[in-house]
């Protein structure tokens, strides 16, 4: 859908409300679908308020357009804090909520297929935060399905802050056409978010490359989905994990085997899991490898204000220090011996 913006946000005409109702009645046809706002959005905010509605699919998402859009632009998740984004199920209450926006932003790369079927029917225009991406496709490790087949695209590029910069630059483009006459703010605030990723992305090299100096190989991340492949690929980790997306065969003898031999022959100190996953399996990686379970990462989900991860940059910190944490303690490891 071509990205064609609104200066402001117009009223809704008497055609959006009949779209509304034929959408909610195609949903509680599908599976799955709960009762309206149910583990998703609800009615709008403040009707008296004329701010663009600018509509994510997650909460990483959300939390990245609200930083840029900062007071100009009302912003919403369909997802809800905790949600393993790659199954979800909307509800009537999310396809309201996508033809009530001004503006639709989602991740693009295959991980929101289950939006694909309604935002055809919103009259909002719609981005992708991927736009500037080179997608990485998904690998298929020693013991996964067999690698001659189509291979489908990582959608996991924000797990990287290099990648994450490539985020800004969309969102702020979207916001910018949405609201023209807020494109200074947005700019600035733009230029402010991605020199944090880069700080971000800096102090990682400098920890990572005083590992690989005292080690002689690049650091580990072994964890339950491969979602972290970006983030590898632009800091220099090695990557190895039991299944590649959530959704597919998760936790098979086959893989499990698979991990517990490169985690045994890369003398792998510290292995993880995801926090939307069931981990039982990585837990026989490390009872049978010898490897500790570190606290679970971070991946499709923020947590809530009080919880570690409450916005997209406390996401990377959390989840790099604690990979490179575990790292850093297998290199000291080696230097007691």
């Amino acid at each position: 859908m071509a990205l064609s913006l609104p200066s402001r946000r117009t009223s809704r005409p008497s055609r959006r409300r009949s779209v509304v109702a034929a959408l909610l009645g195609v949903c509680l046809l599908l599976s799955g679908c709960g009762p309206a706002g149910a583990d998703g959005l609800g009615d709008s905010g403040d009707p008296d308020d004329d701010r663009p509605v600018v509509l994510t699919t997650f909460t990483v998402l959300a939390d990245i357009v609200s930083q840029i859009g900062g007071d100009r632009v009302q912003v919403r998740s369909i997802t809800p804090v905790g949600a393993e984004i790659h199954e979800y199920d909307p509800t009537p209450g999310d396809i309201r909520a996508a033809t009530e926006a001004d503006l639709v932003i989602t991740n693009g790369m295959g991980l929101e297929a289950w939006f694909d079927q309604f935002i055809d029917h919103a009259e909002a225009p719609s981005t992708t935060a991927t736009a500037d991406v080179d997608p990485l496709p998904v690998t298929r490790l020693s013991g996964h399905p067999a690698a001659g087949e189509d291979l489908p695209t990582n959608p996991h590029a924000w797990l990287s802050p290099e990648r994450g910069r490539q985020y800004v630059d969309a969102v702020e483009r979207a916001l910018a056409e949405l609201s023209p006459a807020d494109a200074d703010v947005f700019a600035e605030h733009a230029d402010s978010y991605r020199e944090r990723l880069t700080e971000i992305a800096e102090d990682a090299r400098t920890r990572l490359a005083a590992v690989e100096e005292s080690t002689g190989s690049p650091a580990q991340v072994v964890t339950c989905e491969g979602a972290f492949s970006y983030l590898a690929e632009d800091l220099g980790l090695e990557e190895h994990y039991l299944w590649p997306i959530n959704a597919d065969t998760e936790g098979t003898p086959q893989q499990v085997e698979a991990q517990i031999e490169h985690v045994r022959s890369h003398d792998v100190p510290t292995i993880f899991c995801e926090t939307t996953v069931n981990d039982d399996a990585q837990r026989q990686v490390a009872e049978a490898s010898g490897a500790r379970l570190g606290e679970p990462l971070h991946v499709d989900s923020l947590s809530a204000s009080d919880g570690p991860v409450p916005s997209y940059l406390e996401l990377l910190r959390h989840d790099l220090d604690l990979i490179i944490s575990g790292a850093e303690a297998g290199a000291e490891d080696e230097e007691d011996r």
